[in-house]
């Protein structure tokens, strides 16, 4: 899965807020169908957002797109899928997952709506809601290839606040165990590791602090349900020009003193050796891979656009 920083959360029934949310420089955009829409109007989000996909793909095609649908035991996943899997879209975000077999039967469904609809390539972002998921988030993480992301939950007032009971803090002590279950699931299965949502919307600051405790935890991207918040997710989640400076500094001194001879050496204060080394190589890894892939979605783009255009002058 591409290395998403933000994803802001839309409305599926609200269509003016999602061009609104491409302008917040969000990384992903989902349109949700599940709890921010209400029962009468879940036909309508349906229909509301399979046209959206396609028209937030043509004004952003770096952007990340995907839709939340409604949890299996609703019954409703089926229809949501039938609807919004349409070209354009990158995501389908599937809750209240507890099981590996539950990542199966969103297989069988994303199989037969994919190659119905002409659409390939779909991936899942997981969200660990439940007390089972949390149980079971290793076998999840590994259930299926279009498992490509999960978010270690820390809500204050969403379904593992009530199922767990744990009382809410800034400091997120009360999650961390959660979260650290998580990231390790992510990590043992070469996924994308996203950490949860802040739910006061007017506290910057508070949100900075949370965002920078999930990043050295080894999150790599956060929940947004704000498009005030999708700045300061996109500038914690990013590596600045002074840490990229650092590690690439630290490659090239190892490298160095390696064909000299010495498998460890002194770097602007630090003992380091291979092991240093090999972590210098994943973060720099990590950092670049948002813009590679951000670069290769402007190339797409580009090359759609000639295309379009040569088509059109061959009229």
């Amino acid at each position: 899965m591409r290395p998403y920083r933000s994803i802001l959360f839309v409305p599926g029934h609200k269509l003016a807020w999602a061009e609104k949310a491409l302008r917040s420089g969000a990384d992903a955009i989902i349109l949700d169908l599940e709890d921010s829409v209400p029962a009468g109007e879940k036909a309508a989000a349906r229909a509301a957002v399979a046209g959206s996909i396609g028209r937030l793909r043509s004004l952003d095609a770096t952007v990340g797109i995907g839709v939340r649908v409604n949890g299996l035991s609703t019954r409703l996943t089926g229809a949501d899928l039938e609807e919004v899997v349409v070209p354009g879209l990158d995501v389908v975000f599937a809750p209240k997952i507890e099981r590996a077999t539950d990542v199966l039967r969103y297989d069988t469904l994303l199989d037969h709506f994919e190659h119905r609809n002409g659409v390939t390539g779909l991936e899942y972002i997981v969200p660990v809601e439940t007390v089972k998921a949390i149980q079971n988030c290793a076998e999840i993480a590994a259930a299926s290839p279009r498992v490509g992301a999960m978010i270690g939950p820390t809500a204050e007032h969403a379904d593992i606040a009530r199922e767990v009971g744990f009382e809410w803090t800034p400091e997120g002590l009360e999650t961390l165990y959660l979260r650290s279950r998580v990231l390790l699931a992510c990590r043992g299965a070469g996924l994308h590791a996203l950490t949860g949502l802040w739910e006061r919307i007017d506290d910057l600051d508070g949100l900075e602090t949370f965002a920078r405790q999930g990043r050295r935890l080894g999150f790599r991207g956060m929940i947004a349900i704000h498009p005030s918040h999708v700045p300061v997710l996109n500038s914690v989640f990013s590596a600045s020009p002074e840490e990229i400076d650092f590690y690439e500094g630290m490659v090239s001194a190892y490298e160095r003193a390696a064909r000299e001879g010495s498998g460890a050496l002194r770097y602007r204060g630090l003992h380091i050796d291979r092991a240093h080394y090999d972590k210098a190589l994943l973060w720099l890894e990590s950092a670049r891979a948002h813009e590679e892939s951000r670069e290769e979605s402007r190339e797409e783009s580009r090359e759609e656009t000639h295309e379009e255009t040569h088509e059109e002058a061959g009229r």
